[in-house]
């Protein structure tokens, strides 16, 4: 990309958003006040990406942007105007105008010392990257870009305004940011990006696990998670952030050869993100999915066993690995539902193996949809990534096997609903049978006939009566008179 074109595709950019933009402009400069489009806004305007969701710099105090906004925007809010940040929206376009900061840090918390400034040249110094820290002044459309930002895009390079050491100081965050924007932009981090990155990375620990997360979260979402997580990895700042993925790093010896588990892994996101867009082309990134995939193996570190003969083994890795996932994703301050997903994924990702040549009975594979449930469309995408063998021969005849698994699914399903796998009698119908009233006992029975359900498939009425009599009978249960 030529300057000339970056520049053109920002122009139309804008021109698409136009009216907002220049009413906007108009506002402020009657009011006697100067208005950039500034930051991310520009920099995905250079790209022929821009949102709806605009960030603009003004010299106008945040009282002041709020008057000249009163009367014109569809709504207000002030929920950033401590830092200086008046949001608004207008035509279905989201506005956040903050004044021209000049912040300092404490460099013990990632807190700024909040500043306004009195310079578009002020305000873009501090920001993190010289890709974002480039500014177009709407009423005349002239790009303000003291730090190369025009540069670096066309380039795809990652760099800092002021020195990383002093950019990563102030906000330690900016160290993951780099790695997100390497995953989302496909943008190469300049040497001395990469160099304080490694000399600073345990200062992410200064950062709340909210905000990492948050990072982490559009760093998987982005279009190479792999290249992210390398340089996470590459710099020491996944030590601090994942360090379950640089544990994965096992040493491999002549006398014990095995697979690189975390190019492994790396090599099992990439496919499972190819599997997103195979089977649902217009599906957003997954990020349950892209997490099992990249921490499904992470079990294995603590369970690897050399074997006589110089095999090696790794029993019950998915059960580690699931308690792993577990409390990494908590610690993280992912949702319970996040957490329970991917780990559920990571537990279940190795039973496949055990299906050999379709010697599954119908209840195993009853079972396998089961323990599943919503996360077996997710389950059989990790499982077909997480086969990476360079034997051709091998890699298909795994393929093939999940496909007659999938197959035998579908039969299965068709037959019987397996979406809905209840026992064949209810609580209600489990009580008045064997006379008992709410609590664990009908609970445990309710239990024993889905399991019932599961090995044998679905029971008539009186079958599924007199298989739970026997299992009151076996339990010591008294039933009624007449049972």
């Amino acid at each position: 990309m030529n300057e000339l074109l970056a520049k053109r595709n920002a122009v139309a950019e804008l021109m698409r958003l136009s009216p907002v933009a220049d009413q906007l402009a108009a506002r402020f400069t009657k009011a006697g006040h100067s208005l950039f489009l500034v930051g991310g806004s520009v920099r995905d305007a250079l790209l022929g990406r821009l949102s709806t969701d605009l960030d603009f710099t003004t010299d106008a105090r945040p009282d002041r942007v709020q008057q000249i906004l009163a009367g014109w925007a569809d709504g207000l809010w002030d929920t950033g105007i401590a830092f200086g940040t008046v949001g608004a929206t207008k035509q279905g376009v989201t506005l956040e105008i903050t004044t021209f900061r000049a912040d300092s840090y404490d460099r013990v918390s990632r807190n700024p010392e909040v500043a306004f400034g009195d310079s578009i040249d002020g305000d873009l110094l501090r920001r993190d990257f010289t890709a974002n820290a480039m500014a177009i002044e709407l009423s005349t459309k002239k790009f303000v870009d003291p730090h190369g930002g025009l540069e670096a895009i066309t380039g795809k390079v990652l760099d800092t305004p002021a020195t990383p050491e002093e950019s990563f100081a102030d906000d330690p965050l900016r160290m993951l940011r780099a790695a997100r924007f390497v995953s989302q932009l496909g943008f190469t981090p300049a040497k001395r990006v990469v160099d304080a990155m490694t000399a600073m990375s345990a200062e992410i620990s200064r950062i709340t696990a909210e905000r990492v997360q948050t990072e982490l979260s559009k760093l998987m979402t982005g279009v190479s998670p792999r290249a992210g997580i390398e340089l996470m990895v590459r710099t020491g700042l996944a030590e601090h952030v994942l360090p379950e993925v640089p544990g994965m790093r096992l040493a491999i010896d002549e006398h014990h050869q095995h697979k690189d588990v975390y190019e492994h892994s790396l090599t099992v996101l990439d496919q499972a993100i190819d599997l997103e867009s195979t089977h649902e082309p217009n599906s957003e990134p997954d990020l349950v999915l892209r997490l099992a995939a990249l921490l499904h193996d992470i079990g294995k570190p603590a369970t690897r066993k050399f074997e006589p003969g110089g095999g090696v083994s790794f029993h019950h890795h998915e059960v580690v690995g699931a308690k792993m996932a577990r409390k990494r994703l908590r610690a993280l301050r992912y949702s319970k539902d996040v957490i329970a997903d991917v780990s559920q994924l990571v537990f279940l990702h190795l039973r496949f193996h055990g299906y050999g040549k379709g010697e599954w009975t119908d209840s195993a594979v009853r079972r396998y949809v089961t323990d599943a449930g919503d996360l077996l469309p997710r389950l059989h995408k990790l499982v077909r990534a997480d086969c990476t063998t360079r034997n051709k021969r091998k890699a298909a005849s795994l393929q093939r096997t999940y496909d007659d698994l999938e197959e035998r699914i579908a039969r299965i399903a068709a037959e019987e609903d397996l979406a809905r796998v209840r026992p064949d009698l209810d609580g209600n119908e489990i009580m008045k049978l064997l006379g008992l009233p709410p609590g664990p006992l009908v609970g445990k029975a309710w239990k024993h006939l889905k399991d019932v359900r599961l090995d044998r498939g679905p029971l008539d009425h009186d079958e599924a009566v007199a298989e739970l009599r026997k299992w009151a009978a076996d339990q010591g249960i008294e039933q009624p008179d007449g049972a």
